[in-house]
């Protein structure tokens, strides 16, 4: 099994680093969506074989945890409806959850909490290539997709953020049903039985411990369950994916 696993991962990657090697001479093409596109759908038909829906990020001990937890990516959003709330110490945060649900609502960390609360020791690793291990409290993603009744024609969860990535461009990132529904995908709300830090993400980021660092959006200001990535940033599904990183980034 891990022969086959290890062959499947050595393909993949191959076949990625091909498709990104050639891009931008591609994406001028007349056929060259439709490339990029098959490809992007053969990566994800391949990360399904070597990650299915029932397969389990490590958890760890509490012996295991980092001294420090590495902050990737924005460690400070300037948004000024970010900072009007960090000035208030997020007591009026709210989620907003909405597009294609039968009962668009916001909630509060409190009503977070009410709806679901759990720990889990799992390890961030970032694409730079480092990793490290902490302790999350939150609630589950998919005691919120229950809580408001995802549509059946909706495919994709949408994390929109506070943070601007230059240009006045939102991060944001998405997952489809089967990871939002993992058993260990969470809003993560706490970090080592402390409030999330700034840095780390408060008030609310996304725990998805069986992909890379850049899919745990951070500063989460909107749940939107779409159908399509169509009319989102460039089509792609994330910011960075908008950039020519994968959709899956399966650890």
């Amino acid at each position: 099994m891990t022969d086959r696993r290890g062959f499947l991962r050595m393909t993949m990657m191959g076949a990625a680093g091909l498709v990104l090697a050639g891009c931008d001479r591609i994406s001028q093409s007349s056929w060259g969506p439709k490339v990029l596109g098959s490809a992007e759908g053969l990566n994800r038909r391949v990360q399904a074989l070597l990650a299915p829906s029932s397969a389990m990020a490590r958890e760890y001990s509490e012996a295991d945890i980092s001294a420090v937890f590495r902050a990737n990516g924005t460690t400070m959003p300037r948004a000024a409806a970010y900072q009007a709330l960090l000035a208030n110490q997020f007591r009026d945060y709210r989620l907003s959850v909405d597009g294609l649900v039968a009962r668009p609502t916001t909630l509060s960390i409190d009503d977070l909490k009410a709806l679901d609360l759990r720990s889990q020791i799992t390890r961030h690793d970032c694409v730079e290539g480092w990793s490290v291990i902490g302790k999350w409290q939150g609630t589950l993603l998919s005691a919120v997709l229950d809580h408001v009744g995802v549509e059946p024609q909706a495919r994709y969860v949408v994390f929109h953020c506070f943070d601007n990535m230059g240009l006045g461009t939102p991060y944001y990132e998405s997952l489809d049903l089967d990871e939002a529904r993992h058993p260990q995908t969470l809003l993560a709300y706490g970090l080592n039985d402390q409030p999330v830090p700034v840095a780390n993400g408060a008030p609310l980021r996304l725990r998805v411990g069986r992909q890379l660092g850049y899919k745990q959006a951070k500063y989460i200001r909107r749940i939107e369950l779409v159908e399509s990535f169509a009319t989102i940033g460039e089509g792609h599904g994330g910011y960075w994916e908008d950039q020519g990183y994968e959709w899956y980034a399966g650890i």
